[in-house]
């Protein structure tokens, strides 16, 4: 696993949004980085987002001011780099009697609207419920509401993207590798790793380290740092479920709940509606959250009591939960913990140093990375500039606003495929689908199918640049295929997918 004397500069523990940013920036400066993620790229919190690039509305009633500010900044800039993977939205919220009064609402969008770097995205407007055809969909009682931008993002793509682009430029990345243990030694760090597929042990020296594990951070700083007594996190629970689509536009909803808290419902893979979230203080293991009955019964609740029709049991195709590895700061329910992140800097050049990374929010994971570069910089010294804002992650190699352009070259290039099958892997691959295409002239040349337009030639190119090493890797953080093909489907992939790791190891 480890060659001689492997000394890296910078060694990033987890494969989430954070980890892979981190480990991006600084291979980009010019530091060496080694990256170990124990599971796949974004199995953990990344991939169990509602997948949003948003400044956070509701974080305007707990005063996170600094937050929203960088978040909506952030929009946009994150649009630029990756305009395949992420896109505008708009959301309606409703305005509910009872709830929080119109001006309030009124009042946060106006900043909203004017805090933030916002350049193309529109600003906010007012609708009337009972004449627009957004009104439809929902019950007769709503007149009045309000429609603001915030962005989509395919969250596990957005992480894989950016290790790919982190690889692209000299960083190694491990996944399905634990870190044992580490320990100072001479001034810089001992980590022994185990692949957790093989078992087979090795070791890295590296002369800083970044615990960036997520729900995990605290149980890195315990079992493999020795910090008995580490604490810093809450752990926060979120659901989602998605169901048959609800409605044929393309904006999302924004729902208030009598509880105090809000969800979503957004179109989501074109034929299906996502409803979340749930927040759930939560104590076990982050490896074992599943969504609950009462969490599903009760974004169905809070769904049906808007929707004209209601949404039923029957009506959930699909369902994930995650844990939001938020910082502790002692607040009395679950929604009013900080969504804000925390850097902690330990030890120096001469003993080794430990950056820890407290909480995770996908918009800002960019700025994050900036600010732990800061301190990897004061330790190790300067290297680069920043350089992230304005650059390209793979596939996104052309305008915010060119996606459809982007869809019609495709269809040029390959006019005896499907429209459909060419818009999916413009959105998972951008100007990177004719790599994956290759010289195509129809579906059969693609190799063996599996269902929902999903081949052979995507899987091999998933397997050998993307890290995918299950059929779930592929079905619900490469792809989200796992939504429209089978049981059977979906064991011929398994089987394929370790023929070809087989294969390739021969």
């Amino acid at each position: 696993m480890a060659k001689r004397e492997n000394i890296t500069d910078v060694f990033v523990i987890g494969g989430g949004v954070n980890g892979c940013g981190i480990a991006r920036d600084a291979v980009g400066r010019g530091f060496s980085v080694f990256l170990a993620e124990m599971g796949d790229l974004a199995s953990g919190t990344s991939s169990a987002a509602t997948k949003l690039v948003h400044g956070g509305l509701r974080y305007l009633e707990y005063y996170e001011f600094r937050l929203v500010h960088e978040a909506l900044a952030e929009r946009e800039v994150l649009w630029a780099m990756a305009p395949h993977i992420i896109w505008p939205l708009r959301f309606v919220l409703p305005h509910h009697t009872g709830l929080r009064p119109a001006w309030l609402l009124r009042l946060g969008l106006f900043v909203y609207d004017h805090i933030g770097a916002r350049k193309l995205l529109p600003p906010t407007k007012t609708l009337d419920l009972r004449s627009d055809p957004i009104g439809r969909p929902l019950k007769d009682g709503y007149a009045k509401a309000f429609e603001y931008s915030d962005c989509w993002v395919d969250d596990a793509r957005l992480v894989t993207l950016t290790a790919r682009d982190a690889a692209d430029k000299g960083a190694v990345i491990r996944t399905r590798t634990r870190v044992i243990s580490a320990i100072r030694e001479g001034g810089m760090w001992s980590i022994k790793l185990q692949d957790v597929d093989t078992k087979v042990r090795g070791t890295v020296k590296a002369r800083l380290l970044v615990n960036a594990a997520g729900p995990w951070v605290d149980s890195v700083l315990r079992e493999a740092l020795g910090q008995s007594e580490a604490h810093h996190v809450r752990l926060v629970k979120g659901s989602h479920i998605v169901v048959r689509k609800l409605f044929d536009h393309d904006r999302a909803y924004f729902f208030q709940n009598a509880d105090g808290r809000i969800i979503f419902a957004i179109p989501y893979e074109r034929d299906f509606t996502l409803i979340g979230t749930t927040d759930l203080d939560y104590t076990g293991d982050p490896r074992d959250v599943r969504i609950s009955e009462e969490e599903t019964q009760y974004l169905l609740a809070a769904a049906t009591e808007y929707f004209e029709k209601p949404v039923t049991w029957q009506d959930v195709v699909w369902s994930y939960s995650g844990v939001r590895p938020l910082f502790d700061d002692r607040a009395g329910k679950a929604q009013e913990a900080t969504r804000d992140y925390v850097l902690t800097l330990e030890g120096d050049k001469e003993t080794g140093a430990l950056v820890n990374v407290f909480g995770v929010k996908l918009t800002t994971h960019r700025r994050l990375a900036e600010e732990v570069l800061e301190r990897i910089e004061g330790v190790l010294g300067a290297r680069g500039k920043r350089w992230t804002k304005g650059s390209k992650l793979p596939g996104g190699e052309f305008g915010p606003t060119e996606f459809d352009r982007e869809v019609e070259r495709l269809n040029e290039l390959y006019p005896n495929l499907t429209d459909r099958l060419l818009r999916r892997l413009a959105r998972q691959y951008g100007t990177r689908a004719v790599t994956v295409l290759g010289s195509a002239k129809r579906l059969q040349d693609l190799g063996e199918a599996f269902g929902a337009d999903l081949t052979a030639q995507e899987v091999d190119y998933l397997v050998d640049q993307e890290w995918a090493r299950t059929a779930d890797d592929i079905l619900w953080r490469r792809t989200k295929v796992g939504l429209r093909i089978g049981m059977n489907d979906k064991a011929r992939l398994e089987a394929y997918v370790q023929s070809r790791l087989t294969r390739g190891k021969t």
